[in-house]
């Protein structure tokens, strides 16, 4: 791959597609010349400060970062990182994205949320609602309203039949939430989609719905207190905090009894968000690399000429490739059936589930590696804050983590396996890339056919080399 497509991630996008992006050229120039000294700042600055009073003793709940912050992250919301979703094509907005974190991964969880929750609000949200909340969330300049996605509580999120007890009461045509969510990313939003069990709701999943929660009541006071913020390792151009619901109006999204249908649309249109930031993030790490390799002299000439050093960037090179491919896949199936209504999901839904779980597993391995490496190739310099090849090892971390970590893709993966037969969808829909499909059925098929206890403790590593293995036969459909 030539240096300039590795140390640009328009030019990158523009040689796999073929096709030339004005805007985000035009935003990528925004990155280079300000963009990436306002993430440092930010990053610098640790956890934002939370205003939660006025000097009148009125609660407001501001979350403070340096004034340039604000600038930085309207910037995506202006280029198109939601609009152009609905506008044009849920591609650009990925590209988006794609860009926004090969310089700040952090900065694309607001993107990711407020892509997720536009997305069931147009599909779920009664007309009225809609139209107040997904207006003002598509604008491109001025009062932009921003969306978040709050589903874990206290004793964790993976379980949410169990974990969930935000409770709902019904009150006319609003709901009214009370409950605690203990890791609220883009806390201060102007607007929330929010896990809730309605009162009288059986246990478990089933009983879950999903509710669209304004900042302000119709009165005009606070709908949600934000408690804290909290202090992580990395992705500080988010705020990700401890919310307080009491009483807090809601409108219910959907049809009662599918709310747990909608909760998983949310998760995997942001596994998806996922999959490309951490494909980025590798990218940029690669990019980091490369930099000081081609200009860092050792025994007589440079580190990136030295045949074991070239011999890695050739293999990092490689893995790029393909785990781009794999993410980009499940951005154009999610383009494909993000319309489809809950629960009458096609053939291609169950297909994009699979694949999505495959990247989102994948890329956040790819992303740790990549990063640690590119701190390798650093040597000492790697390891220091002032150079910044270390934060990117810190945000690969929270990326991993993010939607699910790995554990809880390989079992997502494997139950729509069992369940919708989706492996056997994958296998035919790599068919064209690859000679090797009768292998790899074979060993699902044993996998499967295994006692429950046995197959889950299996599973990592099929699911693993599955995730390779269709990463390895997508590359050629996009990136040769």
């Amino acid at each position: 791959m030539r240096a300039e497509l590795i140390l640009s991630p328009t030019k990158f996008l523009e040689h796999a597609f073929k096709t030339e992006y004005p805007y985000l050229a035009k935003y990528e120039t925004f990155w280079e010349e300000d963009g990436r000294a306002i993430s440092t700042a930010v990053d610098n600055a640790g956890t934002p400060w939370l205003k939660q009073f006025d000097r009148f003793g009125n609660r407001i709940d501001q979350i403070c970062f340096p004034p340039d912050y604000w600038r930085m992250l309207y910037e995506g919301y202006k280029v198109g990182a939601i609009w152009r979703g609905f506008e044009h094509t849920l591609r650009e907005s990925f590209m988006v994205g794609y860009v926004t974190s090969y310089y700040d991964p952090g900065l694309y969880c607001p993107y990711t949320v407020s892509l997720s929750t536009a997305a069931v609000v147009a599909k779920y949200a009664a007309p009225d609602v809609r139209a107040r909340f997904l207006t003002p969330m598509l604008r491109r300049e001025g009062d932009i309203w921003q969306g978040a996605t709050w589903m874990t509580e206290l004793r964790g999120g993976s379980d949410l039949g169990a974990t969930v007890e935000t409770a709902a009461r019904q009150d006319g045509d609003r709901w009214l939430l009370t409950g605690d969510k203990y890791f609220s990313s883009n806390a201060g939003a102007e607007v929330a989609v929010v896990a809730a069990r309605p009162e009288g709701a059986p246990a478990g999943v089933r009983g879950l719905a999903l509710l669209v929660v304004p900042k302000f009541r119709a009165d005009g006071e606070l709908n949600y207190l934000v408690r804290r913020l909290k202090d992580k390792i990395a992705t500080r151009s988010v705020p990700t905090g401890e919310v307080e619901l009491r009483d807090s109006e809601a409108y219910l999204l959907g049809e009662p009894g599918h709310g747990i249908y909608h909760i998983m649309e949310v998760l995997n249109l942001s596994r998806v968000s996922n999959s490309m930031g951490a494909a980025a993030l590798a990218h940029r790490a690669l990019a980091d690399a490369l930099t000081f390799a081609e200009n860092r002299q050792i025994f007589g000439k440079a580190l990136v000429d030295q045949p074991l050093m070239r011999k890695q960037f050739e293999d990092n090179v490689e893995t790029l490739r393909q785990a781009f491919a794999l993410a980009w896949e499940s951005v154009c199936l999610a383009e494909e059936i993000w319309r489809e209504p809950a629960p009458r999901y096609s053939d291609r839904f169950h297909l994009f589930r699979l694949i999505t779980h495959l990247a989102k597993y994948w890329t956040a391995e790819v992303a740790v590696h990549m990063a640690k490496w590119a701190m390798e190739v650093n040597g000492g310099m790697g390891t220091l804050v002032e150079f910044g090849v270390e934060r990117h090892l810190r945000e690969a971390m929270i990326l991993d983590i993010w939607e699910g970590p790995a554990h809880r893709q390989i079992l997502d993966g494997i139950e729509v396996m069992e369940r919708k037969g989706a492996h056997k969808l994958l296998l035919e829909h790599l068919a064209p890339h690859t000679n090797d499909i009768e292998t790899m059925r074979v060993r699902i098929d044993g996998l499967l056919t295994q006692p429950q206890d046995e197959k889950e403790a299996n599973a990592g590593s099929l699911f693993h080399d599955l995730a390779a293995f269709a990463a390895k036969a997508l590359k050629t459909k996009y990136v040769g």
